[in-house]
């Protein structure tokens, strides 16, 4: 746990695709957005596996990784993260490995257990509905062996690159399930906190009261995901910010779809129920001017003793969403 306020701050990009544009617009704001992350000197950059949602252009993130990775020098990239069950451990053993080896030293491997998707994009994706979901542990620690192994093993199945690579792997999670695994396995952890507030102090509680210390980790590192929106005022972060809410509100619905564009009053476009549900999933964030968004790290880092601070950001307008990054990272500093 650090006792420095101004803790690492890193990216988590769900490439999202506004309306009346195109995965590849997404793409090219995504590029935009990492060139800058590193040139202002944020920690790292993450992407996120989602499926069958119009409005999240990084299903294919290990391809998306490499992209970014071909056109950045130094910046750390990675999956926040990479929805394990629906995939052979092999196979992103072999994904990461590839990328590791083409940028070494700035690869990471974020995993969670859930679909990221609905029950026909599973079917969709091969994995079948009656499948057990404590197969998670083992895969990870398949992942594991392959990556901590010598230059002297020779398993019978290995993935080509990838073994004895070291590729740093943490756990990712909204629920308790992930803490606890993370803790037993000695890795760091991230909690998504961006979507699914209500379990994050309790997790992080469980995560450093059982952390088992690893080759890989000595003692707990833990990183807490916020939303932060910013702007030059705070009405027109809280205008920007209603894109997101209405993206949420679609969710909830079952009609996920593009980032809508911001509206003057989002109260009209739904039910106070729902309003309040929204409200409720994204109270984890931050959205103001720069002197307000530097209060909210500081308080959330104070609250939590977050090791690192990762930052989502869904705006409708490409430029307002760079300069939104910019306003945080500059926010960090103050």
């Amino acid at each position: 746990m650090s006792d420095n306020n101004c803790v690492p701050l890193s990216v988590l990009d769900l490439a999202p695709v506004p309306q009346s544009s195109v995965p590849r617009d997404a793409f090219a704001t995504s590029l935009a957005l990492a060139q800058q992350a590193e040139n202002q000197g944020w920690h790292r950059y993450w992407l996120a596996e989602h499926h069958n949602m119009t409005g999240i252009a990084s299903a294919a993130t290990s391809v998306l990784i490499g992209f970014l990775a071909a056109n950045t020098i130094r910046l750390r990239l990675g999956a926040g993260g990479i929805m394990l069950p629906n995939h052979a451990p092999l196979v992103i053993a072999e994904q990461f490995g590839t990328l590791e080896t083409l940028y070494p030293g700035r690869i990471d491997l974020g995993l969670g257990r859930a679909p990221g998707s609905d029950q026909r994009t599973m079917l969709a994706l091969r994995r079948q509905l009656n499948e057990r979901e404590d197969s998670f542990p083992n895969d990870v620690s398949e992942l594991l062996n392959w990556f901590d192994a010598d230059k002297n093993s020779h398993p019978p199945v290995q993935p080509v690159p990838g073994l004895g690579l070291q590729i740093p792997v943490w756990l990712l999670g909204s629920s308790l399930y992930s803490a606890r695994l993370a803790a037993q396995l000695g890795l760091p952890f991230a909690f998504a906190s961006h979507f699914a507030p209500e379990m994050l102090m309790q997790a992080l509680q469980i995560y450093r009261q059982h952390f088992t210390p690893s080759a890989r980790l000595e003692k707990p590192y833990a990183m807490v995901c916020v939303n932060v929106i910013a702007a030059e005022s705070e009405p027109d972060a809280r205008f920007l910010f209603t894109s997101m809410q209405q993206q949420f509100l679609n969710l909830r619905r079952g009609k996920p779809g593009p980032l809508p564009p911001p509206t003057d009053d989002i109260e009209t476009l739904c039910a106070p129920g729902e309003l309040y549900g929204v409200h409720q999933a994204l109270s984890m964030s931050v959205v103001g001017n720069r002197q307000q968004v530097a209060n909210g790290l500081r308080k959330l880092q104070q609250q939590t003793g977050a090791d690192e601070i990762m930052v989502n950001g869904q705006i409708f307008e490409p430029a307002a969403r760079l300069r939104s990054f910019e306003i945080a990272m500059q926010a960090h500093h103050d």
